[in-house]
């Protein structure tokens, strides 16, 4: 279809107080240190949601933000996309929650689950719904409270995760800036590399399910760290292909921040230098579909992109699902 319908119009995120160091897990009995975590991660710390942060909590703080910055008020939004792995409940969804906090009454409101590519799809589908002329304002938001489904037992797992949340209004564009192109894709006869074996309708939560740790989060890390490298790689060039740019025209990739050797790997096969790809899975972790968006609203706030500005954003998550997309800002 003709492209740019939609444009981000306004961005924010949010994280909750509390950091948590590499060396902080000594205290809660896992064994390992701030070399071992950072050598395969690159992450230095987390922030971790106490008692009285949610999903619902962090979403709205972000969204706030992000209106604010989009100029707009709740009485404009049409809808709500809330991208979580985490949703305070299961019935109903966490979008309603953020949409009464909000007080955007006139806006339809839903969750969508694609893991960590899930904030990619959640923006691509709000720019079909206003190219179909369904609404003219999306609030797209990413917000997971990993720190609920990690085992705190697990030092493969539990190193990796943080809180919190990124979001963007997303508006009917001029013609000029916004979303170029955009690219989705899954595979679920891998879902079983990176996932919750138990407590959903299919394993409900039981005595043993408590006892065997099943309803965390379980990953084959390197399994899943060759098929992210992989599917990132084809994400950035259908993302590109699709916008009939390369590698050499974009001014910032902004990757999912799960592993700086998944970043690093990625920005190789793209063709875009490190000094063009913004990091920050040192001070964040892996946020999941919360991971894009807080790096976006902190690359703009600090003016390493500027209107005008082609950026790259690309995602692999659990599913698998992975997807891309060229944004002019």
């Amino acid at each position: 279809m003709k492209r740019p319908y939609a444009a981000l119009t306004g961005t924010g995120y949010s994280v909750p107080r509390h950091v948590m160091t590499n060396d902080d897990f000594a205290a809660i009995g896992i064994d390992t240190s701030h070399q071992w975590i950072f050598e395969r991660s690159g992450i230095v710390q987390r922030h971790i949601a106490r008692d009285g942060e949610s999903t619902c909590s962090m979403g709205a703080d972000a969204a706030r933000k992000a209106m604010a910055k989009a100029g707009i008020t709740s009485a404009e939004i049409d809808a709500i996309i809330l991208s979580t792995a985490t949703p305070d409940r299961l019935l109903p969804s966490t979008a309603v929650d953020i949409q009464a906090a909000l007080g955007a009454t006139r806006a339809t409101a839903f969750d969508l689950s694609a893991a960590c590519s899930g904030w990619l799809y959640g923006l691509t589908v709000a720019e079909g719904l206003i190219a179909a002329g369904t609404i003219e304002t999306a609030l797209v938001i990413g917000s997971e409270k990993m720190s609920a489904i990690t085992d705190w037992q697990d030092r493969s797992t539990a190193v990796l995760f943080g809180d919190g949340a990124g979001a963007a209004i997303v508006r009917r564009g001029d013609g000029k800036r916004g979303i170029l192109s955009a690219f989705m894709r899954s595979d679920g006869a891998l879902a079983e590399l990176l996932w919750r074996p138990s407590g959903g309708a299919a394993h409900p939560f039981s005595l043993p399910v408590l006892e065997d740790r099943s309803s965390y989060v379980k990953m084959a890390g390197r399994e899943v760290f060759k098929h992210a490298v992989r599917m990132m790689a084809e994400a950035c060039d259908r993302a590109l292909d699709g916008a009939r740019l390369t590698g050499k025209d974009i001014d910032l990739l902004i990757p999912h921040q799960a592993n700086i050797r998944i970043i690093e790997a990625t920005a190789k096969h793209a063709n875009v230098p490190m000094d063009k790809v913004y990091v920050n899975v040192n001070r964040f972790g892996n946020t999941s579909s919360a991971s894009i968006g807080i790096a976006l609203d902190e690359a703009i706030t600090s003016g390493r992109v500027r209107t005008g500005d082609t950026v790259l954003l690309c995602a692999f998550g659990a599913g698998f699902t992975w997807g891309s997309m060229v944004v002019r800002l």
